[in-house]
């Protein structure tokens, strides 16, 4: 862990907690009424049979357990992109206005290091609409507004007292091959943070599909975004001097992307579910969503070295000694 200890100041535990707590509250604010969201319950677990747990890369193991009434297995949750959809189906929203609600989820695989957690908390969110948006200019539109929900809650974050960082509201749009032609000797990591150092929040677009090198910039499972109309938002980390993913988000599969992608990934068995027999049965709204940290976010703007400030979770002994070398304290 590398931290610019000047652009870095410890803060007491009990001024993080209220600021943590600020953050959470104005940000939920400011993101319902710029995408025009109604805030609901969402369910922790998940029936392995429904279809609605979500993959995320394809490859992680999902956490679940067996209950004791009937023996049915449940899995916790790794995102709702699916449960959503189906939720604004089910609620009757009409387009144009959407829904969000917290969620909480354990990621058994993901790696603990400075900006990662096997406990996940984000701002699970979907809004319905029409055919005529599912193009890269809605999927712009809807970056843009979620980036000024960031830009206004470090305002009002400001109004507190407290040293923010500069939030640039204008969003350096880029495709992953386009990022690839333009560093090719790069990894994809070395590409983000080379495009973000530069442009400080970037939106890095088509996340999914083998580019020119064989490879995709990233995993991502094939049967929530469209992988032409989704990405990544990031922003740059001045501590830590890195890359900051803050959202994963897109346009969501209709029945002809669901069908391509998984053509390309070999994934037939997934079309057995509930879930996606609506899709292809177009039964399902069209929509867009994602998913925006919580304790991401409030590291982002409190300028903390480490997620672990924010948010009470795990960590193995290694990463507790190395903090505590550093003088960076974890809840």
């Amino acid at each position: 862990m590398n931290i610019s200890h000047d652009k870095y100041k410890r803060l007491d535990v009990l001024t993080k907690q209220k600021y943590i707590k600020f953050i959470k509250d104005a940000f939920e604010r400011k993101l319902a009424k710029n995408l025009n969201l109604t805030r609901v319950s969402a369910p922790l677990f998940v029936t392995r049979e429904s279809g609605l747990q979500d993959d995320l890369s394809g490859s992680e193991r999902k956490v679940s357990f067996d209950v004791a009434k009937d023996g049915r297995t449940l899995e916790i949750v790794q995102s709702l992109a699916k449960w959503k959809r189906m939720a604004l189906y089910k609620y009757g929203f009409p387009c144009h206005q959407g829904l969000y609600t917290d969620m909480t989820a354990i990621r058994r695989d993901d790696q603990m290091d400075e900006l990662h957690s096997v406990y996940v908390d984000q701002w699970d969110w979907e809004k319905i609409i029409d055919a005529k948006d599912r193009n890269i200019d809605y999927l712009k539109q809807t970056v843009k507004k979620i980036v000024r929900a960031v830009k206004q809650t470090n305002d009002s974050l400001a109004k507190q007292g407290f040293d923010v960082i500069d939030i640039c509201q204008d969003v350096y749009f880029v495709t992953s091959q386009q990022l690839l032609d333009m560093y090719p000797d790069k990894t994809a990591k070395e590409r983000e943070y080379i495009a973000v150092k530069q442009y400080k929040t970037v939106f890095i677009m088509q996340i999914g599909e083998n580019l020119s090198n064989g490879q995709p910039h990233d995993l991502r499972a094939p049967d929530y975004d469209d992988w032409h109309l989704n990405g990544d938002l990031l922003f740059y980390h001045e501590v830590l001097d890195c890359s900051f993913e803050l959202s994963s988000m897109g346009i969501r599969i209709n029945a002809d992307s669901l069908t391509k992608q998984i053509n390309a990934t070999g994934n037939y068995e997934r079309l057995e579910y509930e879930y996606h027999q609506a899709v292809l049965a177009n039964k399902l709204p069209l929509t867009i969503g994602g998913g925006i940290g919580q304790s991401r976010l409030c590291m982002l703007l409190l300028k903390r070295a480490h997620i672990g400030e924010v948010q009470s979770s795990y960590w193995d002994n290694k990463t507790l000694e190395e903090c505590k070398k550093l003088n960076v304290e974890l809840l």
